[in-house]
């Protein structure tokens, strides 16, 4: 975030966060800074002390700045220049690049310089950042600036002085407590000298060239110590090891390709997995993470050191490293062919793949939209992505009558639904009943007050006389959220009185579900639950008495609700294939280990309702139909990632699942538009995709086998599905492929179906004698 940084009485630093672009041009701006501007250009000093201050290191800390202890998500880099011909040419270096350091903001500094602020990458020092990105630029470097108060003096806001800013600028992506949490570790990183600088980066220098000296220290010894290079082609067993370890270390493919930071992240990799892998075993993971960097001299020195070094064989493992290993041995046994090294793990079959064959579902991204970030921003890591799942429920519940083109030209409203299945005593109610209760706030009061109302009005009526005039029932008694033990004819008459809002219920346990079903067991179809997720449904009573509620009308019923793993096989057992699972977002909680520490959460006050506020009125606001094209544009590349892996899976359950999965995460990202005053966020992409293949990792882990068995009736492995293509050598034959499909207990009479399918899609190209070979775009797909 941005701080304007000025003085008190007693001329303390006092920080005041900048709200966005306006404001802080206006400050820029200002006729007293343009005049202290163009002294200070003039050589005057005194007229440059006066400028604008303003700080960009710091997370949460309006107030003064002095024992500030809250980092943020960018840090302020300094670049001096005082040839005017170099100038441009600078600025230039610096614009070319400003995706790869994550430019924030390019000025102009009063002296001629530059001021940059970049993005910091998570768990690394000021320091270690600014050496990054004077390395990547090869722009020397002031050592004297990286504390966390470092306040710079502005320029104007005029386009030749201000050349860059992005609005990203102005929101921390950290909660208040994450922000606390990193400056602790950063200070602990340093006072341990765990910061990956060169030492000279730890003197006082004002014109540093870190890449100079990382090149000179390390050079010569690499050269020395790399022998001949060995990596072994990864099969499933070593895909898997490696997805394991980069889930446990929070890495993801992209950061192995972040010039900045590889070597740091190919450091966190190894101390993951030099225990499980050997050393040609883990090249062969580098080489397929980053095939241009693999063979790197610094990269291939640090993996010889790590085993030579710091790998003890006879070290216990640890308890995360011991799951991935059990879990390891039963790829290792399979006897299907092992796939090829050419197989690229960032495409969507292949992301699948590693997905469900984890033991956990896919983590929450660490970059969220802003709406999902302020709901959780109380929520402790292990319920983040619960809470993300379950929030939609009750926000989708503020929109009248808003729907959302979808991309099979069908209307698509806001109609949500979460299920918590977790173990008994794992925080379900507890995790998500306080930021639940506050986005419906507003709502619930106005419901309260109508409800009072309506007591005054039946007391009213009951009282009076058979021959007495009765009074007329209001006819704005608005109530939205309702009981979970309402009868249908209460149920018809909110419906009816809700104006075309959504209607919302809590419910701790599902089983209270069968009262609004009002069935129970066998008898249960589910038909009111299944009504909810449809658009343009008919529901009502007809009812041939004068006060009997005589309704008929879409239900649009928005839920959340609580349950175990058994209790859901169990509940939904008699129903499996007839539509309520699909119809389903579930969400989860990962088990604890035995004797775990209580986690802990923020505080839920007015300052939690004020962050949320401005959303909740965006929605109340929206209605109509909407195109939003952003959304349709995901919904398209999910839909083809989804199809992809269905092809090559040949999984019928998944790929009948995922239709409505698809639908509920389109819903999601249309929401979170919505709630941005109709503004898209790139973040919403990122998220959405979680959101999908998080539903659908719980659905297949859960009901997976149940519901084959119960279309199919035949056993089958307790496994997600996997591409069978990847199975499958290079160059193949169509016994090869039935093989295959007898192992993994499918029949053989598709066989030729399949492979035909694959052919058409490009996927594999047929040989002249009749075998088949992986075409080059699949081995990279």
């Amino acid at each position: 975030m941005i701080y304007h940084v000025t003085y008190n009485a007693k001329r303390q630093k006092i920080a005041s966060r900048v709200n966005n672009r306006e404001e802080f041009l206006a400050i820029r701006n200002s006729a007293e800074n343009l005049e202290n501007l163009a002294k200070a250009r003039a050589g005057d000093e005194k007229a440059k002390a006066k400028l604008a201050q303003f700080a960009y290191n710091l997370g949460h800390a309006e107030g003064p700045l002095a024992g500030c202890k809250s980092i943020g998500s960018y840090f302020f880099h300094d670049i001096d220049c005082y040839n005017q011909d170099e100038s441009q040419k600078m600025a230039q270096q610096i614009l070319a690049k400003k995706d790869e350091i994550g430019l924030k903001m390019l000025e102009m500094s009063a002296s001629g310089g530059y001021h940059l602020v970049c993005s910091r990458q998570l768990g690394t020092t000021i320091l270690e950042n600014q050496v990054r990105i004077a390395s990547i630029l090869q722009l020397e470097m002031d050592t004297n600036t990286h504390d966390l108060q470092r306040v710079s003096y502005s320029s104007s806001g005029s386009p030749d002085d201000l050349i860059y800013l992005d609005d990203e600028l102005f929101d921390e992506p950290m909660s208040i407590q994450e922000c606390e949490a990193e400056y602790t570790q950063l200070k602990e990183r340093e006072r341990q000298g765990l910061e990956d600088v060169p030492p000279s980066a730890k003197k006082a220098r004002k014109h540093y060239k870190p890449w100079l000296e990382v090149l000179a220290t390390h050079k010569e010894k690499i050269l020395k110590s790399c022998g001949p290079l060995q990596n072994k082609p990864i099969d499933d067993r070593i895909r898997f090891i490696a997805d394991g370890v980069m889930k446990e270390k929070g890495l993801e493919h992209s950061d192995f390709l972040d010039a900045g930071g590889r070597h740091t992240t190919v450091k966190v990799f190894l101390s993951g997995a030099t225990q499980l892998l050997t050393k040609a075993e883990t090249n062969g993971v580098l080489a397929v993470l980053m095939p241009e960097h693999w063979n790197d001299d610094n990269i291939q020195q640090l993996v010889t050191d790590f085993y030579a070094k710091y790998t003890n064989p006879n070290q216990k493992l640890l308890k995360f490293q011991e799951q991935l290993f059990a879990q390891s041995l039963r790829l290792r046994h399979m006897e299907c062919p092992q796939p090829t090294q050419d197989v690229d793990p960032d495409a969507p079959s292949s992301e699948l793949s590693r997905i469900f064959a984890s033991s956990q579902p896919p983590q929450l991204p660490s970059v969220l939209p802003k709406l999902v970030k302020a709901v959780t921003c109380n929520t402790p890591q292990k319920y983040k992505a619960t809470v993300a799942q379950a929030m939609f429920p009750p926000l989708m519940s503020y929109p009248r009558k808003l729907s959302f083109v979808y991309i099979d030209n069908q209307v698509r409203e806001l109609r949500a639904n979460c299920l918590i299945v977790a173990g008994t005593g794992s925080g379900k109610d507890s995790s998500t009943k306080q930021p639940l209760a506050h986005i419906i706030a507003d709502m619930k009061q106005r419901d309260e007050e109508n409800r009072r109302r309506l007591k005054e009005f039946n007391d009213e009526y009951n009282s009076k006389a058979a021959n007495k005039q009765k009074p007329q029932r209001p006819d704005d008694l608005i109530i939205q959220t309702i009981k979970s033990d309402i009868t249908k004819a209460a149920l018809v008459q909110r419906m009816d009185e809700a104006q075309g809002a959504p209607l919302y219920v809590r419910i701790n346990e599902l089983e209270q579900w069968d009262k609004i079903e009002g069935a129970t067991g066998r008898g249960n179809q589910f038909t009111t639950l299944k009504l909810c997720d449809d658009e343009g449904n008919d529901y009502g009573t007809d009812r041939a008495g004068t006060q009997s509620v005589t309704v008929s009308g879409s239900l649009h019923l928005n839920w959340n609700a609580n349950t175990t793993i058994a209790k859901a096989i169990k509940y939904f057992r008699y129903v499996l294939t007839d539509g309520p699972i699909s119809r389903l977002c579930l969400g989860t909680i990962p088990e604890d280990e035995i004797g775990a520490e209580i986690e802990v959460f923020g505080t839920y006050d007015e300052n939690y309702d004020s962050t949320l506020k401005p959303f909740i009125e965006n929605l109340k606001k929206s209605t109509g139909v909407i195109d939003c094209k952003e959304a349709k544009r995901l919904a398209h590349k999910l839909k083809d990632d989804c199809a992809d892996f269905a092809r090559l899976s040949q999984d019928r359950v998944f790929d009948n699942l995922s239709h409505r999965a698809l639908v509920i995460a389109f819903r999601k990202a249309c929401l979170l538009y919505a709630a941005n005053g109709m503004k898209w966020e790139r973040s919403i992409e990122s998220f959405c995709r979680w959101s999908l293949f998080y539903d659908l990792y719980i659905k297949m882990a859960i009901f997976g086998d149940l519901i084959r068995h119960a279309d199919d009736d035949m056993p089958t492995s307790k496994r997600g599905p996997r591409s069978l293509l990847d199975l499958l050598p290079s160059t193949f034959t169509i016994d090869d492929a039935k093989q295959v499909r007898i192992k993994l207990g499918m029949d053989t009479d598709k066989t030729g179906n399949m492979v035909s399918t694959w052919k058409k899609r490009h996927y594999v190209v047929q040989m002249a004698d009749g075998s088949f070979k992986k075409a080059s775009s699949t081995l990279k797909h």
